[in-house]
């Protein structure tokens, strides 16, 4: 039925009427609404969605009123700074539903981190917003984000036949990406699968922006296995106060056949170099190199 409703064209007209009504109304009030203090820049397929919605179970965090992640500074940076802080909530409802306290709001766009654009765009737009980076591990994360894109209609290959095919998929697209305005790269967004992994590349990238007290890495691992202490470590990143009642739940887990254990072994040695920079980087082993 879904699927159904997807296809047909009357409820996509409908939806393009609602979202244009829905974006004429966040200009007009963006004067009044407050601007991102935190941002879960990524990664794709590593709990981005589960360490969003736990923050917003916190007290002091108010969520954009439209969607979880607004894609501003990746898909929609051409609509503008008004239209971007009209997504989040209005300064003085949100102060009057917690007694006069400023609450922090954000949103989770997994595709910030590893857009060619998009960390250029946050650093020149959000001074002093906060970075939260979720990371697991890459060749899990391959799998899944393969899987994730076979379910959506982007991928048409077997998961060897992607990663085979990625070199030739992603040569150039980056560079164009830059390059030339307004291109939009299927490739760079939906097939990169094992270019995604290689974290501390963009993490570097990321840091030579905002600087690195800016970025708060989590092991998503950790964060599922153990939830509480590794989420203090992001309230106290953010100057939240710790609360008794959150709630840790695991949101947008997809069942997939396992990995053949031999093409694993292959692209977790292909990945030894980039994880042990990240090692270096972070100060820590990553769980998945432990």
């Amino acid at each position: 039925m879904t699927n159904d409703l997807a296809r047909n064209p009357v409820a996509k007209r409908v939806r393009k009427g609602v979202r244009r009504a829905a974006d004429a109304s966040v200009r007009a009030t963006a004067p009044l609404r407050m601007r991102p203090d935190f941002l879960i820049v990524g990664a794709q397929r590593c709990g981005t969605t589960s360490m969003f919605k736990t923050l917003t179970q916190h007290p002091d965090v108010a969520r954009p009123f439209l969607r979880k992640g607004v894609h501003y500074f990746d898909k929609h940076y051409d609509e503008g700074l008004r239209w971007y802080v009209g997504h989040f909530p209005v300064v003085a409802t949100s102060r009057l539903r917690r007694r006069g306290r400023r609450p922090l709001t954000g949103e989770s766009s997994p595709y910030y981190m590893f857009h060619p654009l998009a960390p250029t765009r946050i650093a020149s737009d959000l001074t002093g917003v906060r970075l939260v980076v979720m990371l697991r591990d890459p060749v899990e994360r391959a799998y899944s984000a393969h899987a994730h894109e076979r379910a959506r209609g982007f991928e048409t290959l077997s998961f060897e036949e992607a990663v085979a095919a990625e070199p030739a998929r992603l040569a150039g697209e980056r560079e164009r990406m830059v390059d030339v305005g307004g291109y939009d790269s299927v490739h760079w967004q939906h097939h990169a699968y094992l270019r995604r992994g290689r974290y501390i590349e963009q993490l570097l990238h990321l840091e030579s922006l905002v600087g690195r007290d800016r970025i708060l890495p989590v092991d998503a691992q950790e964060f599922f296995t153990d939830p509480d202490p590794r989420f203090r470590e992001v309230l106290d990143f953010l100057g939240l106060a710790h609360d008794e009642r959150i709630v840790y739940e695991q949101h947008n887990a997809r069942p997939r056949s396992p990995m053949p254990d031999e093409l694993r072994r292959e692209l977790s040695t292909s990945f030894e170099p980039f994880d042990e920079q990240l090692a270096q980087w972070w100060g820590r082993t990553p769980s998945w190199r432990r």
